[in-house]
């Protein structure tokens, strides 16, 4: 192995990329980060988790001022949204969590950050502003774009995407959103809540297709509630400017129609960011999708990980930051540790909102696997129906065993509700643990407890167990 320069060089300062130059800067090594923006934070600070979020908050806000009556309160006039001000609060809200992702922060942890786009040259060296830097290990953590479909016209129509929605200045009259993802979702609701009015166009027969498609039936019936409209199950032909902004024409069941609006949204998927690279010059495999990697995150050349949206594995925040973390550990502590992603949990911030651990049914049956469910729906919930919020369900995929593959809930604070099962199923903590454990009333987090004792109770209150107390204790009931 050469003398380098650093020990470990990361390219790429979003979640993963910044969880492993913090981490492995505070165990001793000197760390290299790159990032091609003038700024660290990557696609969830500036353009995704974090302003999708904020966007999301605002937009509740008003929907509950336009519901002012349904809480005994006198009734909202509402004006319409000056985006403007709208988006000035996103800016805001990025630029207060910029700190934590600062270059003083991670100069001061002892990172050498700079900023450029680097290419390799050979396994130790890249080659950046024309001069070459060599790191003993390297991790590639750049990230993913959207990407747009070949649907003919699009690359003639200006059309939105996460990257430029956030900093608009005029709120559109009208949106038609291609996709029926989570941010497809997530913004459609958003915008509808606004004052905008949204028309949702997905391939197939329900949206969030990768979701069991009762539990996404609940997000689409409080969309539709906001105004939000639907057209499942269409291709679209063909896109094209119009007087008014854009029309899309798709066909419905093979029949002919067109939707038009003032603005386009784009949300069919994303792409890894490896063009330029110099991938292939030194050999690192890769697809369409993104870089291969092993349990390790490790990549086909043996000194070189790779981490979060890059592998096209799974693309959440949380997910490249556990990803880091399996990086520090084998590529600085020498620690053989492997991804496991049975527990991985996620969630979409619709209202209600979507949330999963584990195996839906969808993927338990593709999987071959026999199972039962246990369904709780949120209209028993004391707290629930106090805050208006009765709309939900949380459901509990078990194997023949009664053990849990997995939890969906879809429900006003779901990601929040799911923690509990989060720490439950990586724990191994039963059901009869779940269901005698002790919540406070009234909360959410009690629909976890009694789903968790439904299936519990109907063994305890079986034909069988009162037959035996009868006969033991001479019960007359």
């Amino acid at each position: 192995m050469p003398i380098c320069d650093y020990d470990l060089g990361v390219i790429g300062g979003g979640a993963a990329g910044l969880t492993v130059a913090a981490g492995a800067a505070q165990l001793g090594v000197k760390v290299l980060l790159i990032e091609k923006e003038e700024v660290l934070g990557g696609d969830c600070l500036h353009y995704g988790c974090v302003p999708s979020k904020t966007l999301i908050r605002t937009a509740r806000v008003r929907h509950l001022m336009g519901k002012a009556q349904d809480f005994g309160l006198p009734a909202v006039e509402l004006p319409p949204v000056d985006y403007s001000k709208v988006s000035d609060r996103i800016s805001s809200v990025v630029s207060e969590i910029q700190k934590h992702d600062s270059v003083e922060r991670f100069n001061s942890l002892g990172v050498d950050v700079r900023f450029g786009s680097p290419s390799f040259v050979e396994q130790y060296s890249v080659l950046m502003g024309g001069k070459t830097v060599s790191a003993r290990s390297w991790v590639v953590a750049t990230g993913s774009s959207p990407s747009a479909p070949p649907i003919p016209g699009l690359d003639d129509v200006p059309y939105l995407t996460n990257m430029d929605v956030f900093s608009m200045q005029d709120l559109p009259s009208s949106l038609v959103v291609l996709g029926g993802g989570p941010i497809a979702v997530e913004m459609a609701q958003a915008f509808q809540r606004l004052g905008c009015e949204v028309t949702v166009i997905q391939r197939s027969s329900h949206i969030l297709s990768k979701e069991d498609a009762d539990m996404a039936e609940y997000v689409m019936q409080g969309m539709m509630e906001d105004g939000v409209k639907f057209v499942l199950g269409a291709k679209v032909t063909l896109v094209k400017k119009s007087a008014g902004g854009v029309e899309v024409e798709l066909e419905e069941s093979g029949t002919p129609r067109v939707i038009k609006g003032a603005k386009l949204l784009v949300a069919m998927g994303r792409k890894a960011n490896i063009d330029g690279l110099g991938l292939d010059e030194i050999g690192i495999a890769h697809t369409k999708a993104g870089i291969d990697v092993d349990a390790k995150m490790r990549t086909s050349v043996k000194n070189i990980y790779a981490a979060g949206d890059v592998t096209g594995k799974y693309r959440f925040t949380h997910a490249a930051g556990y990803e880091g973390g399996i990086i520090v550990a084998n590529a600085v502590m020498h620690l053989p540790r492997k991804a496991n992603y049975k527990w991985l949990p996620w969630c979409t911030y619709s209202d209600p909102e979507l949330a999963s651990v584990g195996l839906n049914e969808s993927a338990a049956k593709a999987q071959g696997i026999k199972y039962s469910t246990v369904i709780e729906e949120f209209s028993g919930s004391d707290r629930a129906l106090a805050e208006g919020e009765a709309r939900g369900r949380i459901k509990i995929v078990l194997n023949r065993r009664g053990k849990p593959l997995g939890v969906q809930i879809a429900a006003v604070h779901a990601g929040e509700l799911l923690g509990e099962w989060v720490a439950a199923v990586n724990g191994g903590v039963g059901l009869a643990t779940l269901a005698g454990a002790i919540h406070p009333y009234p909360t959410m987090s009690e629909m976890n407890k009694k789903a968790a004792g439904k299936l519990i109770g109907e063994k305890i209150f079986s034909d069988n167990v009162r037959k035996i107390l009868r006969k033991l204790f001479s019960y007359r009931g």
